[in-house]
């Protein structure tokens, strides 16, 4: 029997870590930023019979989905039964353009969006807390032991300021400045950039300890930049900590490529985002014009997409 006739969807959006990557795992702050110019939608549609997965990935049967979507599919089950409803008779179809493997949030993002999709099919209200929880099963699945920041930032309209252990601390995005991402077109190589800090540790710890509390110094006067609406200040402090990172072995050539057009094209601040070895780097854009200009110089130097958003209240 079918259980409801009109179609339901859900969304989320992409997120980008501003400042404090890498840094963050030595309990220093990070910033991460709701990023909307990237979004995924599932929409969920009525049929008959076993549950349809409909994505760039796979078509058929969800009980029969490839391996590399287990996160996917215990997301879905498990809200199933948080909702007390059989898993039968519709088709889940999922549209991203938030590119994977380049620390955006993807995966987060899909299993956001699929609860809240099946919560609205079956008429159902979703809390915040009901909606993490069960997007962090996902999550787990696909990262082992999340921090619960990309299910937060994907869900998510705020800024957050967080420090490992600490609770996520939400505050105002204000900066009169547009945000350009650009992807490199290779995947973000996390593993061996943290390889690269612990062999620089080793070598000389004290270097690199400082290099680390640079970072989290950065990423405070980041968030002061932030909240005092002074773009300048947050370029500077970006820029800075591309440095940082680049001498701490996280960055490569294509990301400084990237970075150096940035800032020849008038970016206030660039640096590269996420994992670093590759994913995507972010500038800092005055206004929209100067914006376009970054993203079609990017373009050119080799950034396979850039994406455009504004940081200020509209």
């Amino acid at each position: 029997m079918l259980n409801i006739a009109q179609p339901a969807t859900g969304t989320a959006n992409g997120k980008i870590i501003l400042m404090g990557e890498h840094s963050v795992v030595y309990g220093e702050p990070a910033i991460a930023i709701p990023f909307p110019a990237t979004h995924t939608q599932v929409t969920i549609t009525e049929t008959e019979g076993p549950v349809q997965l409909d994505c760039v990935y796979y078509q058929g049967n969800l009980s029969s989905a490839p391996r590399h979507l287990k996160n996917l599919i215990a997301v879905v089950e498990s809200t199933i039964s948080e909702l007390k409803q059989e898993l039968k008779d519709f088709r889940l179809t999922i549209e991203s353009t938030i590119p994977v493997e380049r620390g955006m949030g993807s995966s987060a993002a899909v299993a956001i969006a699929m609860v809240r999709a099946l919560f609205s099919y079956f008429s159902t209200e979703l809390t915040d807390d009901r909606l993490l929880s069960l997007a962090n099963i996902s999550e787990t699945i696909a990262h082992g032991n999340p921090s619960g920041l990309d299910a937060a930032m994907t869900s998510g309209r705020h800024p957050l300021y967080y420090i490992k252990g600490e609770p996520f601390a939400p505050f105002r995005l204000s900066v009169s400045a547009y945000l350009i991402v650009a992807d490199t077109g290779l995947k973000g190589q996390t593993r061996d950039a943290v390889a690269s800090i612990a062999r620089l540790k080793q070598e000389n710890k004290k270097l690199t300890m400082d290099a680390i509390h640079q970072l989290g110094d950065l990423a405070k006067q980041a968030k002061l930049a932030i909240e005092a609406n002074i773009p300048v200040k947050l370029g500077l402090a970006m820029d800075t900590a591309q440095e940082t990172l680049d001498f701490l072995g996280v960055s490569n050539d294509t990301l400084n490529r990237l970075v150096r057009t940035a800032r020849t094209n008038g970016a206030l601040g660039a640096k590269l985002t996420g994992g670093g070895r590759g994913g995507c780097m972010i500038a800092l854009a005055s206004d929209k014009d100067t914006a376009a200009r970054i993203s079609a110089a990017l373009l050119d130097a080799g950034a396979v997409n850039t994406w455009t958003h504004p940081l200020g209240d509209d």
